[in-house]
């Protein structure tokens, strides 16, 4: 019975990039006390805790090797799941197991210092990842060619716009051998030949 539970993990980890088991998330909402005669009368039953269900248990489980997206109306719960699957935020109940080291782009600027170059936010981006700033000085030139930022590569990030923003930061992340990638809608504010070669 064990060495077949042990077999069946195995497999799970080598068949699943991400499992998302039961889960649901829901957010505590303050209300402030009335605090006169007219703030009673409006809002008497405001003066409490509310518990605001962002996700209901949800179960999705995604392959190696597959590109998933989430589609949903705005407040439906894609970039809650999302924050989830990178432990950013917990569950209320459920679990969620990730296979492989994990990456993600889901706030435009995260990771990024606004008075560093395009160039020192590689180093000091990547370290984060987890590269060796030998590793990182091996693959710059790759990140550099990849984001076709040119010579604004050595100006602050504070100067790019949102564009050149997004093409900086996907270029470090595919580059930081990372076996999960996890991307909001960072890309919506690329241009749609750098979109292109994203999804390439």
């Amino acid at each position: 019975m064990k060495s077949r539970l042990k077999k069946t993990k195995r497999e799970t980890k080598e068949t699943y990039a991400i499992e998302v088991n039961h889960v649901t998330k829901y957010f505590k909402v303050y209300y402030d006390k009335p605090q006169t005669l007219k703030e009673r009368l409006t809002f008497h039953n405001k003066n409490k805790i509310e518990k605001r269900v962002i996700l209901d248990d949800v179960n999705l489980k995604i392959k190696k090797g597959e590109t998933v997206a989430l589609i949903g109306v705005n407040g439906s719960g894609k970039s809650t799941l999302l924050k989830l699957m990178t432990k950013i935020i917990y569950p209320s109940s459920g679990e969620i197991v990730t296979h492989g080291k994990l990456t993600s782009l889901l706030e435009l600027g995260a990771g990024f210092h606004p008075d560093f170059t395009g160039r020192e936010n590689i180093y000091f981006n990547a370290s984060i990842f987890g590269l060796s700033r030998t590793e990182i000085e091996n693959r710059i030139d790759k990140i550099i060619e990849f984001s076709e930022l040119g010579e604004i590569i050595d100006n602050p990030v504070r100067t790019y716009s949102s564009g050149q923003y997004m093409r900086l930061a996907f270029s470090v992340a595919i580059n930081v051998d990372a076996e999960i990638l996890l991307i909001d809608e960072i890309l919506a504010v690329g241009d749609q030949h750098f979109q292109e070669k994203c999804f390439n």
